[in-house]
């Protein structure tokens, strides 16, 4: 099964308006959210082809998610993000303001096991997952993203400010570098409004 999540541009085009609508009924999608992304200058060079607003779904099920994302294919890229292993989960006093995703250039399985534990040392976060990425279009990319099996996805909890969590996050990052293991940034999704 596995889980992780769908990424998909929200558009006011046929196929993006019914993946929306089949995602919301579907009982392997735990949450969805509107959100805008801020794509990494980096992660800009790779996906030229994008919008501000995404639709978020986190699912449970990889298999049928995918089925379905196949079927509702737009020119911008669906970003799925499939679930290799999850580092901790918590249970959040805040609502979801942010998620924040990133690349790791190289890493060892100690390296995988340093950068959880300063992760889960930061209240912030409630979920850290270490995720592969596949993507869904009618246009393939230019190129390819070298490092979409070396995702390390943060889930931050919080009233703040998204620019408050952005920066907390870049902290955050700064601390797993400090290690010597080098994370960049890819993508930030601005949680705008909970759907699901």
């Amino acid at each position: 099964m596995g889980g992780g999540y769908v990424c998909a541009p929200y558009l006011h085009v046929d196929s993006s308006i019914k993946l929306k609508e089949v995602l919301e009924r579907s009982e392997y999608v735990d949450d969805m959210y509107f959100a805008t992304a801020t794509f990494s200058e980096d992660g800009g060079a790779y996906f030229p082809s994008r919008t501000n607003t995404y639709l978020l779904a986190h699912f449970n099920d990889y298999e049928k998610t995918i089925n379905e994302v196949e079927k509702y294919k737009q020119d911008k890229p669906i970003f799925v993000f499939r679930n290799n292993d999850e580092f901790f989960e918590r249970m959040p006093s805040e609502k979801l303001n942010l998620v924040s995703i990133y690349y790791l250039d190289g890493h060892s399985s100690s390296d995988l096991l340093d950068l959880a534990m300063i992760v889960a040392k930061r209240q912030r976060v409630r979920r850290a997952e270490w995720d592969q990425m596949s993507l869904s279009t009618t246009e393939q990319p230019k190129f390819t993203f070298p490092y979409g099996d070396n995702l390390i996805v943060l889930e931050v909890s919080s009233d703040n400010t998204h620019q408050s969590d952005n920066k907390y996050c870049e902290k955050t990052r700064k601390e797993v570098a400090r290690k010597g293991i080098r994370l960049t940034n890819l993508l930030n999704l601005s949680i705008i409004e909970k759907i699901k």
